[in-house]
């Protein structure tokens, strides 16, 4: 790897801004690649910068066929962190299945009997209001934010501040009518309809889940379809 593509590579981390280098095989030649731009000396037509870049969303290595031969693709990114609102039975199991999956966590709730190192052990805690903490912890494209609280004082200011995010997923626990209801308060706010439907409510994926543990599960299954595989709505 040449020394200004490792310096740029350095320098998109600190951001943090994911960016991937494209090595052709045959030749050594090298494009750096982020979602706005590209440089090096290796050429390539739209339809392999469009799908290179469609590498970068999912955020996965791979090797693709491009007209003058295969090129190789390897995608780095700031790591993924995951801001957990509300400290209650469900975000305990959450907690220990994010840091399996390689976020950094954590849990916000300004309630200190609720968010103690008993209860989260080696858990980033915080007990500032969730807007607040979101604000200074700035959530960006390899964020999530799930909202667990049920308290609209809690969980309606926190989404307010991941709408206004780049974050690629936005979770809140509650029943439909609990999410309408939430809908209804952030329209208020100003909040337009496309940017609601960012939030996944009712959250997680519909697996029948009942304890803590199973609606644990839904979640980092659904965050996890989304960071590699895109928007996916199932069905009402």
């Amino acid at each position: 790897m040449k020394r200004r593509f490792l310096d740029a590579i350095v320098a998109a981390g600190r951001e943090p801004r994911s960016v991937l280098l494209a090595t052709d095989l045959a030749s050594g030649r090298q494009l750096l690649v982020d979602e706005g731009s590209a440089e090096g000396e290796l050429e390539l037509d739209s339809a392999v910068l469009a799908a290179l870049r469609e590498t970068l969303r999912s955020d996965r290595n791979t090797t693709l066929d491009a007209p003058g031969g295969r090129i190789f693709v390897e995608v780095f990114s700031p790591p993924r962190r995951c801001f957990v609102v509300g400290a209650v039975h469900i975000a305990q199991p959450l907690v220990q299945m994010l840091k399996l999956a390689d976020y950094g966590v954590a849990v916000i709730d300004p309630r200190g009997s609720f968010a103690t190192e008993a209860r989260f052990p080696d858990v980033e805690l915080t007990q500032e209001w969730p807007d607040e903490a979101l604000e200074r912890l700035k959530p960006d494209h390899r964020s999530a934010v799930v909202t667990l609280t049920h308290d609209p004082k809690l969980d309606d200011p926190a989404l307010a501040v991941a709408l206004r995010s780049d974050c690629f997923y936005i979770g809140a626990l509650g029943s439909r009518r609990t999410h309408a209801a939430r809908c209804d308060r952030l329209t208020e706010l100003g909040f337009t309809e496309s940017e609601l439907s960012r939030i996944h409510g009712p959250i997680g994926l519909t697996i029948g889940a009942v304890s803590p543990a199973e609606v644990a599960i839904s979640i980092v299954a659904q965050m996890t379809q989304i960071l590699r595989r895109g928007e996916r709505r199932e069905a009402a």
